[in-house]
Formats: structure tokens, sequence, C-alpha cells
């Protein structure tokens, strides 16, 4: 019971601790630079990943958490710091995000045939990219791994799940300490040190949870829908018009609202009052029979793609020349 506290605790404050040295330690630290597919407007560090990862791989001691996903965690929290820093060619980073999905599916996995393992393992790095694609807006990645993996641990706990529960609950201590620096207007942003791990471990997590018959396979990607439904779609729309799908834009749903003069505080209480709402439902529904799990699931597609087209909509009638930057 001790450590049903102690490590959500231990999580929080070494991650706000450090999010505090950063700050005011005067350490020379990566700095994101605005450009022309940027929302701020200064140089801002981005080395938030670093506390977020070290708190949350704490709490992982403590438990201890299972090694299918600390390992590739911490492998890709090292490789993502160094990009950050120095910055790495597009295909180291996919060979990392590609073994690190490869060794999670390979120990936690491995019992399912070969066909499930690979789809797992590209579910595991989409979501690992996907979770970056969608930090570029104050306040916005971080509140999502808060309600995220809110979500998931109080599932896993109300299943019996004690480990995967404390763990999700470490994840979002720690997001939470980085959200109070990097809410609008945001003192430091996260980096890819900590949104590419924290892409990962929503899968890993998801995936290890329903393996271990703690949830049903869709409750964890309706825990985090908002996220995926606006990257996939992006992704989809930019496939179409054929564009370069690897370099930085500012096409996503978030960057429109901003862009047309939501402004970050707005945008960031809105996607949580989403995210809150698809969470909710989620959680009701697990222990329902089957027609209302699929009446939940209809529901929040139809809600967000609701969502959607009002924003398409809004973006065509206001153009884009409406832009608010950090």
């Amino acid at each position: 019971m001790i450590t049903a506290f102690a490590a959500p605790a231990v999580s929080a404050l070494l991650a706000g601790g450090l999010m505090e040295l950063m700050l005011r330690g005067g350490a020379r630290v990566p700095l994101d630079r605005p450009n022309e597919r940027s929302l701020h407007s200064r140089p801002v560090p981005r080395t938030g990943g670093v506390a977020i990862m070290a708190g949350a791989l704490a709490g992982f001691v403590l438990l201890p958490a299972p090694t299918a996903i600390a390992a590739p965690v911490f492998a890709l929290a090292c490789v993502s710091l160094a990009d950050d820093w120095r910055g790495l060619p597009i295909a180291v980073r996919l060979v990392a995000h590609a073994a690190a999905a490869a060794v999670f599916v390979w120990l936690a996995l491995g019992e399912l045939p070969w066909w499930l393992q690979l789809a797992a393992a590209l579910a595991v790095m989409w979501m690992t990219n996907l979770y970056n694609f969608m930090d570029g807006s104050d306040g916005l990645a971080g509140g999502m791994a808060v309600l995220g993996f809110g979500f998931l641990g109080v599932a896993a706990w109300l299943a019996g799940g004690e480990t995967v529960a404390l763990g999700a609950f470490c994840v979002a201590a720690a997001s939470l300490a980085f959200l109070l620096y990097n809410f609008h207007p945001a003192r430091i942003f996260m980096g890819d040190a900590g949104s590419i791990p924290l892409g990962f471990m929503a899968a890993a997590l998801g995936l290890y949870g329903w393996q271990r018959g703690l949830w049903p396979l869709w409750y964890p990607a309706a825990a985090f829908s908002p996220f995926i439904a606006d990257a996939s779609a992006t992704l989809a729309r930019r496939l179409l018009r054929r564009d370069r799908i690897w370099e930085a834009h500012r096409d996503h749903y978030y960057q429109r609202l901003v862009r047309m003069g939501w402004g970050h505080r707005r945008t960031a209480i809105a996607e949580y009052a989403l995210m809150a709402v698809c969470g909710a439902l989620s959680l009701w529904a697990l222990n329902k029979p089957l027609y209302l799990q699929v009446g939940v699931i209809l529901t929040l597609t139809a809600l967000i793609a609701c969502l959607a087209v009002s924003v398409d909509r809004a973006w065509r009638r206001v153009g884009r020349s409406s832009v608010e930057t950090r």
C-alpha cells in the first residue's frame, strides 16, 4: 500500500525538482527556436522531457515496472535526448523506434501469432511518433498525458492490475509536474525526450493491459482518441495532398484552433474537456454489455468526426491568415 502512494509521489517530486533546476540553474540546454512552422515567438528550453522520464522511471523502479516497458522507455529517452541536443537523421530515429517496439512485443506479447505481433509493433511505432506530432501547443501533450495515463491507471486498478495501474499513475504524476511549467505561457517544452517515450508508453501500457485481460483492446485507443484521431486524420490528409509527411507543419486540428484565435490556453482546455469525456464514457462502458461498448465507440467516433468537420468549416471560413503565437 505504501508503494501506491510513494511511486507516483516520487515521480511528481523528482520531475518537478528537475524542472526547477533546469530553469533556475542556468544550465546550458537546447532551445526550441521559433520558425515558420512554430506556434511560439521566443526560444524556449526543450528539456522538460528529461524531468518527465526521470520521474516516471524512478517510479517504475519502486514498483518495479515490467522490463518489457521500462527498458525500451529508457533507451528511447536517451536516443531522443541526443536528437534534442544534436539532431539525428530520421533513419536513425526510426530504427530506434522500431527496435523499441520489437523488444516490447517480443518480451510482452510473444505468445501472439506473428501477424498480431507485427500489427502490435506497427501500432506502437505509430503511437510513438503520433505523440511527438501532437506536441506543438502549450499544455496540450502534458495535459493529455495526465488524463490519458490517468484513465489507464483507474481502469487497471479497478481490474486488479495494481502494477500496471501504478505505472500509469507514475507517468501521469510526472506529466502533471511538467504541466505546471508548460501550461500557457510555457516556460519549458518536453522535446522529443518526453514526447517519444510518452507515445511509446501509451501504446505499450495499452497493449500490456489488454494482453493481461485488464481491458478490451478498444479502451486505451478510446482513452487517447482525441490525439489518435487528430494525428491520423492529418496524416491521411497530407498523404492525399502528396505533402512531405516527414516535414514539420501546422495542419493539425489543434494548431488550426490556435491559429484561428482560440489561443493556447483555450485550445488546451477544450482538448482536456474532450479527452475527459472520451475517457469517462469509455471507463463507464468497460464492464457493460457488448452492445453498450459498441454504442460508446460509435458515439465517440461520431463526436470527434463532428468536431473535426466543424473545425474544417471554420478554417475554410476564417482562412489561414489569423495566427496566434505562444
